[in-house]
């Protein structure tokens, strides 16, 4: 042996595999973080666009009734009417609100 070589690491397996465990939980860990945060936006955007379908759900509805009627020949106003009567009926539904307006709210329910 030559006095520059350099020894083999003397590492017995089990050492080397109590030195991967802690690294391959971690990136456990961090896997299922990361897919509990996927599964919470993933909520919440389906969330919103039930709300959204929920106030132009009736206009969307309307207007295809309406577009329906008008490439079969007959008159599509009606539906189309509905349609808009419907999105005034959402646009007053999302109407913003207050603390200012809180205690007519309580005054209108009967409290």
């Amino acid at each position: 042996m030559s006095p520059h070589s350099v020894p083999p690491p003397n590492h017995s397996l089990s050492a080397v595999k109590s030195l991967e465990t802690p690294r391959k939980k971690s990136l456990l860990r961090q896997s299922g973080q990361a897919m509990t945060e996927y599964i919470i936006i993933v909520a919440l955007v389906a969330v919103a666009a039930i709300a959204v379908y929920q106030l132009f759900g009736q206009v969307v509805r309307s207007q295809t009734a309406a577009m329906a009627k008008e490439l079969s020949g007959e008159d599509g106003t009606a539906q189309s009417q509905m349609a808009q009567s419907a999105a005034q009926t959402a646009e007053a539904q999302t109407a913003s609100k207050s603390l200012k307006s809180y205690t007519g709210n309580a005054d209108a329910a009967g409290g």
